[in-house]
């Protein structure tokens, strides 16, 4: 289990100033974590399938159909900025 000196190490690596009635309660509340995780590891598993997700994943996304593009007059008038038919914003990377 957990003791006093691992929560300290714990609080100083997650920079908690830590009372030490919370130093209690964050041992306890800590304890009674790996508590359950002990009485999971009883359990007996042998012959159970794993299983990655409790529900089946469906895919949602609708099928990709090739569209009109928008006029450039209307992209130009929703734009801040236009360079060229392109729609200018400010640099993100730094030139060389």
């Amino acid at each position: 289990m957990i003791d006093a000196a691992q929560i300290d190490h714990l609080a100083q690596l997650a920079r908690l100033q830590l009372t030490p009635e919370e130093r209690q309660t964050m041992q306890d509340d800590l304890n009674s974590i790996l508590g359950y995780f002990e009485q999971l590891s009883a359990v007996h598993t042998e012959g159970v399938a794993e299983m990655q997700r409790p529900v089946t994943l469906v895919n949602v996304l609708r099928d990709d159909v090739p569209a009109e593009a928008f006029n450039v007059s209307v992209v130009a008038a929703l734009a801040p900025e236009m360079q060229d038919n392109f729609i200018r914003v400010p640099r993100t990377v730094e030139a060389d």
